[in-house]
């Protein structure tokens, strides 16, 4: 076979659409893929639109010397006088019940003593609309978590406040019972009841006990690092009781209550910190 019939079959072989331009711009070949589209496009008089000057149509196409016909005419021009190399864009060419998108790229034609230059349309379509397909999830997806990081924030927001008002009606609670109640059970139990009376009290006071006994679990870890006499002390200063008030509850000098504090700030590592002891404590889970 003829060395011109080979580089025909293999233009003609070619998937995307290829046409080879003279030095002015003219389309001197086209292969088949060209001449089909070009048909198929509703162009059936010389299909393969030899002797159309290429440079004309991008230039009568243009509106403007900054949109793509004109810049793709300018840079074939560039091509055609050696100015550059290759030139390569992606454009949109819609039809009218599709979209389309192309991939241009312009080279020298290399024989010897001339200024011809390829152009190959490559149909980008199938990747442009994967590009396309995979940017909306991305989108989708940055809404969603954006969705869902204002959900977690509203709701540490609300478990934030649920915990505080957990702590205000724990500590509502432990001040009513200590202070409202379970010293009038104490003045009943001190009064010399009957037998039957008494024990009648002292249940009382033992289902009263249970009942705030969850709420000073928060101080039983402490139960480890201090003394019985300074979980006394911690749980009564956490109440908002006076270091008085708790020595005469405890039956110690005010002195003694005082070292106690001390010896508790020490074992919290509250000594020199500036931390109000009440407020720390308050805040231990």
């Amino acid at each position: 076979m003829p060395a011109k019939n080979i580089y025909k079959l293999a233009l003609n072989s070619i998937s995307a659409h290829v046409a080879i331009l003279d030095e002015d711009g003219l389309i001197i070949e086209t292969n088949r893929a060209w001449r089909e589209f070009a048909r198929a496009n509703g162009l059936t008089e010389n299909p393969g639109s030899i002797a159309v000057n290429y440079l004309d149509v991008c230039r009568n196409s243009s509106e403007s010397p900054y949109d793509e016909p004109a810049v793709i005419a300018k840079a074939i021009r560039k091509v055609i006088e050696g100015d550059i190399k290759e030139f390569f864009i992606n454009y949109p060419c819609h039809a009218p019940q599709e979209e389309r998108w192309f991939a241009l790229r312009v080279v020298r034609f290399r024989e010897p003593g001339t200024r011809k230059v390829i152009l190959t349309h490559e149909n980008i379509t199938p990747l442009i609309q994967v590009q396309r397909s995979l940017a909306r999830k991305e989108s989708l997806l940055t809404n969603q978590a954006e969705k869902l990081e204002e959900s977690n924030i509203a709701l540490k927001v609300l478990l934030k406040h649920r915990e505080d008002d957990r702590k205000h009606l724990e500590e509502n609670m432990l001040g009513n019972v200590r202070e409202l109640i379970l010293p009038y059970v104490e003045k009943l139990l001190d009064s010399g009841l009957e037998v039957r009376e008494l024990t009648m009290v002292e249940i009382i006071e033992e289902r009263l006990k249970e009942i705030i006994s969850p709420f000073l679990g928060r101080l039983s870890s402490l139960g480890k690092i201090l003394t019985p006499q300074e979980i006394h002390v911690a749980t009564m200063v956490r109440e908002g009781r006076a270091s008085k008030e708790i020595a005469d509850v405890l039956m110690i000098s005010v002195s003694g209550v005082d070292f106690h504090r001390k010896q508790i700030r020490k074992k919290l590592d509250l000594t020199g910190s500036g931390k109000n002891l009440r407020s720390h404590l308050l805040s231990l889970q």
